[in-house]
């Protein structure tokens, strides 16, 4: 299977760590069985192992994260389709129902 790191910018690609590499190659010798069980799922495979699993793409990249072994984060069944995350800090409004949504201010012009 292709690698994801394939489709970025060189100078981008190079800044990935080995290790994620090596547990990107893990995850897909392995896809076969997690798609009976994790299908559908977010989940962080690291060391061969499924390290953190659930609905929340968000929560499941912290999870895995945390370990600090440089885990591959995929929804499983679902690799190639685009899915971006980005790191930023702004209020969340904690009263929405299910997650927390950002809270921003947006001005409407006739």
């Amino acid at each position: 299977m292709k690698s994801l790191i394939e489709g970025l910018p060189p100078e981008v690609a190079q800044r990935i760590h080995p290790d994620w590499r090596k547990n990107e190659a893990a995850y897909w010798a392995e896809r076969d069985k997690l798609l009976v069980q994790y299908r559908d799922q977010w989940i962080g495979f690291a060391n061969g192992l499924m390290i953190a699993a659930g609905t929340s793409p968000v929560e499941v990249f912290h999870r895995a994260q945390e370990s600090g072994l440089h885990p591959f984060v995929t929804c499983v069944g679902h690799e190639h389709e685009p899915c971006r995350m980005r790191r930023t800090s702004f209020s969340y409004d904690a009263t929405n129902p299910g997650e927390p949504l950002p809270v921003m201010t947006a001005e409407f012009c006739k």
